[in-house]
């Protein structure tokens, strides 16, 4: 049997929540372009925008996208795919992190489980994933959209979807 359960091991899970301002300034840099984005996010149904941003592996571009919602539902896009399809439709398809934005009151919103597998897709080695609150009052109020003690959960794609589908490509 321990052949079996060394072949089925999974990674300790490995998150912690830090403070905006103790990231590097190239996280914080894709944080801010997940933020921006996210303002730009098509919700007429649901109201709940969320910005993704992913920096590409090769050159470091960022790529953002926000969720864009359709009265069927089923054809709605999430903000992390949207970025990853823009991605990928321009070249990249690895990358070495990715962020996440929305607001709910005293939780971090994490990608569902498509936007999950979604992201694995790219994934040939696990990618660090940023998430963070975005407070839409300070647009209005014109402050720093992300203040140095906001906290930013930092996680993995492995520790977000640790069981995922996956094929291994050459």
């Amino acid at each position: 049997m321990t052949h079996l359960t060394k072949n089925f091991a999974r990674p300790e899970k490995n998150e912690e929540v830090v403070t905006f301002g103790s990231l590097d300034p190239s996280i914080q840099e894709l944080l801010t372009a997940a933020f921006q984005v996210r303002q730009r996010a098509y919700v007429p149904y649901s109201g709940f925008k969320v910005g993704a941003a992913f920096r590409a592996k090769v050159d470091g571009q960022i790529f953002a996208g926000c969720n864009v919602e359709n009265a069927a539902f089923t054809p709605c896009s999430c903000a992390e795919r949207t970025a990853i399809a823009k991605a990928v439709s321009e070249g990249a398809t690895e990358f070495s992190a990715g962020a996440v934005l929305a607001y709910e009151p005293d939780v971090f919103t994490t990608p569902c489980g498509v936007c999950r597998q979604f992201i694995r897709e790219f994934a040939n080695a696990d990618i660090p994933i940023y998430v963070a609150q975005a407070i839409d009052a300070r647009i209005a109020e014109k402050q720093e959209l992300l203040q140095s003690d906001d906290p930013v959960l930092c996680t993995s794609i492995f520790n977000l979807l640790p069981s995922s589908f996956r094929t291994y490509r050459k």
